[in-house]
């Protein structure tokens, strides 16, 4: 099978729809109206982009679908739905058949795995991992660099079922590893770590360590060794730096870089 560029005859494209330069859209895709999709975005196949809000159910003669906007450089995977209303950022990249509803509003470079599920009017920052599997509960905030890893949720009911929505908030840095569920209002901190499988049901300060159910802080980031060599491994940002800003450069020389153009 041939590479595809461009327009797919099968795609099918609404009113008011502004393509960027070098888009291209997969075969099936659906775009609604009132769609901006940002120069050299890749769409696959079968994806839905501008899905209607539920105000179309009610009221279809007044109904008026809220702007998509999608920031340049995207790469969204075949059977991905993304609802009118939301604002993606430059460089964002998603697994296949992930659903993004409503209001949220998504910072640039960030990656979202396959079958994750970002709920209507949460606020995710720059450069954020989300991991296959995520749920991300209405009205959560997620900041800048944080990894979610696969099968976490993030809850936002405090009596379910009610009327109450209460989101989480991650704080810059901070990792969620696989499985773990944290209830609403939690607020987990800066550079903090979430063990596999744990519940967490109340605060995580920063840097901490937090592991179990209910979840308890064990120790602080800086007392892990690796098991390989016995160096340090957190804060992550330290030891890691692929697709980061940083990259090749190093955590340290990239802050001193900015304060450095702060002064200037």
């Amino acid at each position: 099978m041939r590479n595809f560029q461009g327009i797919h005859p099968t795609a099918l494209i609404g009113d008011n729809v502004t393509l960027g330069t070098n888009v291209t859209l997969g075969v099936r895709t659906i775009v609604y109206d009132n769609v901006v999709i940002g120069d050299n975005t890749v769409v696959g196949a079968d994806c839905i982009l501008g899905e209607p809000q539920a105000g179309i159910y009610s009221d279809p003669e007044g109904y008026r679908n809220p702007v998509l906007n999608i920031g340049s450089g995207a790469i969204i995977r075949s059977g991905t739905i993304i609802y009118a209303g939301t604002e993606l950022g430059a460089h964002f990249e998603c697994g296949h058949r992930v659903t993004i509803r409503e209001g949220a509003r998504i910072g640039h470079h960030v990656r979202i795995g396959t079958l994750s599920d970002i709920q209507g009017h949460c606020d995710i920052g720059n450069y954020v991992r989300l991991h296959s599997n995520v749920h991300i509960g209405h009205k959560s905030v997620v900041k800048d660099y944080v990894w979610i890893f696969p099968y976490v949720v993030l809850t936002n009911d405090p009596h379910p079922p009610s009327n109450t929505l209460v989101g989480v908030t991650v704080e810059e840095f901070a990792v969620i590893a696989t499985m773990s569920v944290i209830l609403p209002g939690v607020t987990v901190g800066s550079n903090a770590l979430v063990g596999a499988s744990s519940l967490v049901r109340s605060d995580v300060p920063d840097e901490a360590v937090v592991v179990g159910n209910p979840g308890k802080q064990v120790a602080s980031i800086r007392d892990i060794k690796s098991r390989f060599d016995g160096s340090p491994v957190y804060p992550w940002c330290e030891t890691f730096d692929r697709g980061m800003p940083w990259e090749g450069i190093g955590y340290t020389a990239w802050q001193q870089q900015l304060r450095d153009g702060q002064s200037g």
